[in-house]
């Protein structure tokens, strides 16, 4: 597993740097947001060549993993490219440290998300090098990834349909999937992620739960649905009774006029 480790995190540092000196150039820190998926198909090609393990595993772990992550670059992309100047919160660092902006970005922003797309992903390292073929429990895997990227996919169709009509401005997303969870997109990237760790536990890497338990807390704390749940109520009307009748992550059948625990 060394060789793929390696290899998969000097393609990711390649990756990261080339962005944050990008970065530097268009004074836009925010570039860093849609590369986040491209990272793991980086790493996915890396695990996929330097592995010695069952090739059909590795090419299992390549597909999958390269679909998600390119499906989620390109949105990113394209939601990117319809907005202007820098994301907030890199604003507001900006601000804060000044000219030592550029080299706490690098540290602050880009190493930080290398170093975590690496630990989320060590079910794809760890599995490039095992030798076992591919069973009932990496089936298993592909069957819950393709209801996460259903989801995830399905989920930002939606939104992206109902914001782009000026009527809705302002308005709580409450439709298609958005009527069972709030979170459809982010409860999509859970099942895509424990669905690959169940690809690496049948090659017997079961410590790289590290990875699944990492993208978890990154969906339903760190940066996802608590972190987003804090100001969106400001912002949406009638936002505190979709969260009465809507589960927060999990999709359940909507309740009327009853608080939900999620």
């Amino acid at each position: 597993m060394g060789t793929v480790l390696i290899a998969a995190a000097a393609s990711v540092a390649v990756l990261m740097l080339g962005t944050w000196l990008l970065s530097l150039r268009l004074k836009d820190v925010s570039i860093v947001d849609p590369v986040w998926g491209f990272a793991y198909v980086v790493v996915a090609a890396a695990a996929f060549l330097a592995g010695d393990g069952d090739d059909g595993r590795r090419l299992l772990l390549l597909v999958i993993v390269g679909l998600w992550g390119l499906r989620l670059g390109l949105y990113l992309t394209r939601r990117k490219l319809h907005e202007k100047g820098e994301d907030y919160r890199y604003v507001e660092m900006r601000e804060k440290h000044g000219d030592r902006f550029p080299l706490v970005s690098l540290g602050m922003v880009f190493g930080l998300q290398g170093v975590l797309v690496l630990l989320v992903s060590l079910p794809v390292t760890a599995a490039a090098a095992q030798d076992d073929a591919v069973g009932a429990l990496a089936i298993a895997g592909v069957v819950l990834w393709a209801v996460g990227l259903f989801f995830e996919a399905v989920g930002d169709a939606q939104l992206a349909r109902f914001k782009a009509d000026p009527a809705n401005k302002g308005k709580v997303m409450d439709r298609g999937l958005w009527r069972y969870t709030r979170h459809p997109n982010y409860f999509g990237d859970f099942c895509v992620w424990w669905g690959i760790y169940l690809v690496a536990l049948e090659s017997g890497a079961w410590w790289t739960v590290v990875g699944p338990l990492i993208m978890t807390q990154l969906l339903t704390k760190t940066s996802g649905k608590e972190r987003l749940e804090k100001t969106i109520g400001s912002r949406r009307e009638g936002y505190a009774e979709y969260v009465e009748r809507t589960s927060g992550f999990f999709p359940l059948p909507p309740r009327s006029g009853l608080a939900r625990r999620t």
